[in-house]
């Protein structure tokens, strides 16, 4: 596996907990640990910093074409589709948290 391909992976990886940390604090709302669920909700938009972070470097070094890049395709589509998603999970989630409270 490349470094690229490794950067990619750790992308995803990175998604799936940020999304889980947003579920997370979805079932806190249930019990009404609001205090818990904000402090899981601030852990999940750390971990999609972390993830744009990462994607952002993946874009800048694919544009360079001082850098050479290998083109991992599918791979990373399936990483955005990830980073995505989490991002939208976290969103709405803290928007029922605000709502809820």
């Amino acid at each position: 596996m490349t470094k690229e391909e490794q950067e990619i992976v750790q992308l995803i990886s990175i998604a799936g907990e940020s999304k889980a940390k947003a579920f997370e604090a979805l079932k806190c709302v249930k019990t009404k640990d609001f205090d818990l669920a904000k402090d899981l909700i601030a852990e999940s938009r750390n971990l999609d910093l972390e993830a744009h972070n990462i994607q952002t470097d993946l874009i800048t070094r694919e544009l360079n074409e001082d850098v050479e890049s290998s083109n991992v395709g599918l791979l990373m589509v399936h990483a955005q589709d990830h980073y995505m998603t989490s991002q939208l999970a976290r969103d709405l989630i803290e928007t029922l948290i605000s709502v809820l409270q």
